[in-house]
């Protein structure tokens, strides 16, 4: 160790040796002549005295910094740094003053009045002093949809939900005294507290503290351009002692009762840390924000952000061909009390369209933009059979597979599945797996009973509202088959793109969007 009078602080020599003693790991020190004795009272004296060096330069460059500090804002009056008040943007004001400084690219900033905040900041302190409440202050901004702090300062507020006005942004504004024109310095301290006074060897941990009025550091001149005048600053704070509210009149206590997650959880609509609550001799937490800040009308429209609903678009057409109409609202019957069962069927949304007509598949695509297009009715390897909208039995219209595609294309939000529940129409899907129009695809290899249909797609969109990925879903539908005893187990096809797995895709998970 080259420096000890840099490496150890105080008595953190004594706090940490004895970690070395324990691992057996030798500390060298030049200034006594090698590795340090731990039975050598004159090596732990020695020590001692670096730490209170140590400690002793580190107070001196302190009060050098904050000497320089006091003195920089009292004589020139420049800006600091942190972010700009409410009512206060930055512009740059020329090279920095240090050469070095200069060289290395800083600059000088200052702040001016922003052409909209800064009157609200004006309006701000009117109403105050004309004798309103800041909770009186903050609902009607809220309700007028001035931008708050957070919402004028997104950048800098990420964390923040910026729909409302709280009371805390209010009293922060009025008791600023850079509002004044002067820069503002010392308005807050750190000190050194004991991390738990009943073992002290736990060290220590630096607090923000506000220091009295009398403490700051106000600068000689104007160092911007004022939003209010020092003696309405004045009359604010009056007004707000006299109320019982002013910034000094705020006394730090401890809870009486234990809080194991005091400061761990935050609202789930506006993100701030929420309070402790005793009641019922049990520990609650709860958002004060918007009862505090009277907003309670505007948090009524903050919802917690919500997972994408999966939207299934199920066409069912069935025309007449042969000697029988196909089950296809039966098919559709089962597929709902699938989903209606199933654990997250709050996330799926079915829109359910029995004799499927040609518009009925352009007006789904179009105005829902579903997930899923599910189709069950006749078809063949290149054809696809909707009905007409008539009310005679017909023998529907007959499209091309390449039509199907176009139309099931024709959307900015493509579907992430095509299910085609019907006859030889595994032969379609590898067409709309290449030309990138769905990256799943699913479809029959051959004939299929309406039976054996309906069996598939129920467990299918069960597995699938369950939270199951797409192969799983897949798998489940066809082991339901077998179950039954059908031999048509192998006749669903599951076609997807190279680029993406279906054993990872999963259509329904509450926390992100359909497909992650």
């Amino acid at each position: 160790m080259g420096e000890p009078h840099r490496a150890f602080y105080g008595n953190q020599y004594s706090l940490t040796f004895p970690l070395f003693e324990h691992f057996r790991v030798p500390l060298w020190v030049p200034e006594v002549g090698g590795a340090i004795d731990p039975g050598n009272a004159a090596h732990d004296m020695i020590m001692g005295v670096f730490g209170g060096l140590s400690k002793g330069e580190r107070n001196r460059v302190k009060i050098g910094v904050r000497s320089a500090m006091a003195a920089i804002t009292a004589t020139e009056g420049r800006y600091l740094g942190g972010r700009p008040p409410y009512g206060y943007e930055l512009i740059d004001a020329g090279p920095h003053p240090n050469p070095a400084k200069a060289a290395d690219g800083k600059r000088l900033r200052r702040l001016v009045p922003h052409p909209a905040f800064s009157l609200m900041v004006k309006w701000i302190f009117a109403q105050f002093i004309g004798g309103r409440g800041i909770f009186d202050i903050a609902e009607e901004l809220t309700r007028e949809g001035v931008p708050s702090p957070s919402a004028a300062d997104p950048g800098r507020n990420r964390h923040r939900v910026q729909v409302a006005w709280s009371k805390s942004a209010v009293r922060v504004i009025i008791t600023n005294p850079r509002y004044t024109g002067h820069q503002v310095w010392n308005k807050q301290r750190k000190d050194e507290v004991l991390l738990d006074v009943d073992d002290v060897a736990l060290g220590h941990t630096t607090k923000l503290r506000w220091n009295d009025r009398d403490q700051w550091v106000w600068s000689e001149q104007q160092a911007h351009e004022p939003l209010v005048s020092v003696a309405d600053f004045e009359r604010a704070q009056a007004v707000l002692a006299s109320r019982g509210r002013g910034q000094a009149t705020h006394k730090p206590h401890r809870t009486r009762r234990p809080y194991a997650f005091r400061g761990c959880l935050h609202c789930g609509c506006c993100e701030r840390r929420m309070q402790g609550n005793w009641n019922n001799d049990q520990a609650y937490y709860r958002c004060r924000f918007p009862v505090e800040a009277k907003v309670d009308r505007a948090m009524r429209d903050i919802r917690a952000p919500k997972t994408e609903q999966l939207r299934i678009l199920l066409l069912g057409s069935s025309s007449e061909r042969g000697e029988r109409a196909l089950c296809v609202g039966r098919e559709q019957k089962r597929i709902r009390k699938a989903v209606e069962s199933a654990l997250l069927r709050d996330y799926v949304e079915l829109d359910v369209r029995p004799a499927a007509t040609t518009e009925d598949l352009l007006d789904g695509i179009t105005k829902n933009r579903p997930h899923v297009v599910h189709f069950s009715g006749h078809s063949d390897d290149d054809l696809i059979e909707f009905e007409e909208e008539i009310d005679d039995y017909h023998k529907g219209v007959v499209v091309t597979a390449r039509a199907f595609a176009s139309a099931v294309r024709a959307t900015d939000d493509p579907p992430l599945l095509v299910l085609l529940n019907s006859c030889n129409s595994a032969a379609q899907i590898d067409r709309l797996v290449q030309e990138q129009i769905a990256p799943f695809a699913i479809g029959m290899a051959d004939e299929i009973e309406d039976g054996d249909a309906i069996i598939y797609a129920a467990q299918f969109y069960a597995a699938v509202a369950n939270g199951q990925s797409i192969r799983s879903a897949h798998l489940s539908a066809q082991a339901a088959l077998e179950l039954a005893g059908l031999a048509s187990t192998e006749l669903p096809t599951l076609a997807h793109a190279d680029d993406v797995d279906p054993a990872t895709a999963v259509l329904v998970n509450r926390w992100s969007e359909p497909g992650s």
